[in-house]
């Protein structure tokens, strides 16, 4: 199996991803190889700086980047050679069983939809976040900011493919979907979840819960919570700052540094022809190495 990363993608790459790679590349099996995508002579040197002979990482040479304040459909159209479309052709033709990169969330989107297309029958494919449970377990939340405006179809895949996920790669039998709502009554909420509750309710492929409130994001009322883009992405990035007040305060617990974004890694696009994973812009080598992990699990289940 091979993973393909870009190695070009996020704030601090190429130095953050080579370090990233290495650390994963410790942690899997020797069957499991790395390709760092991205321009062959920086990467190279950057592994040589780092100290990096390791038979589990290979380069593959992309002549371009796409800049993180670049449009991504004009990026896209004008860089073909770059690491994020180069990283994509080999995830099209099968070279590599899935893709990740902390670059250009837009141009990642964009170039999933343009190249290996969303499964038949998506209407919209949709980023999935990772909430921590009290249990120990994490939750899947979705969508977390690719799709600011849904309808109510669109939600109802969004609980379809959350439970798919839920169940083939954190291995939740029969997982609870539950759709995110100002109140637990089914007459509750805006226009759009009035109707997407319709859609759930008449059902039977998923378990759905009914609606959930704020209040139960953390708790193991729903394994899969359903929601718009603009609500998922405000709910993660909430979630995810009560990790930094902590830290700020210097308050040390092992269920809020699971809300720290490097322990999960990305975020993967669900509802396309292939295992995608978008890693934060910011990411250090953990959460490289950690995005990477995150990829492994996919393509293996």
């Amino acid at each position: 199996m091979k993973i393909a990363l870009d190695a070009m993608g996020g704030d601090f790459a190429p130095d953050c991803t080579v370090k990233g790679a290495e650390l994963a590349s410790q942690e899997i099996p020797d069957d499991i190889k790395i390709v760092l995508v991205g321009k062959e002579d920086i990467i190279q040197s950057k592994l040589r700086e780092y100290n990096v002979d390791n038979p589990s990482i290979e380069v593959f040479h992309a002549d371009d980047v796409i800049e993180m304040g670049e449009h991504p459909t004009k990026a896209l159209s004008q860089k073909p050679k770059a690491s994020i479309p180069v990283g994509y052709g080999l995830l099209k033709s099968g070279a590599v069983k899935a893709f990740c990169s902390a670059g250009n969330t837009g141009a990642m989107h964009v170039g999933a939809m343009f190249t290996i297309k969303a499964i038949e029958g998506i209407i919209r494919p949709g980023i999935a976040g990772f909430i921590p449970k009290e249990s120990g377990d994490f939750g899947v939340i979705m969508d977390v900011g690719a799709n600011a405006d849904c309808k109510p179809d669109v939600l109802y895949q969004f609980g379809e493919m959350g439970s798919l996920y839920a169940k083939h790669v954190f291995n939740i039998t029969n997982p609870k979907v539950g759709l995110m709502n100002l109140g637990e009554e089914e007459q509750k909420g805006t226009l759009l979840t009035q109707a997407a509750y319709q859609l759930f309710k008449i059902n039977s492929k998923i378990n759905f819960i009914g609606n959930i409130e704020g209040r139960d994001l953390f708790n193991d009322k729903a394994d899969v919570i359903v929601c718009d883009g603009f609500t998922g992405n405000v709910i993660l990035k909430m979630a995810e700052s009560f990790f930094d007040l902590l830290q700020k305060r210097n308050i040390k617990d092992d269920y809020f540094d699971r809300f720290n974004y490097e322990a999960i890694g990305g975020s993967p696009i669900l509802g396309i022809n292939g295992n995608v994973v978008i890693g934060h812009g910011v990411s250090s080598p953990e959460a490289i190495k950690n995005m990477i992990l995150l990829s492994v699990k996919m393509a293996e289940s």
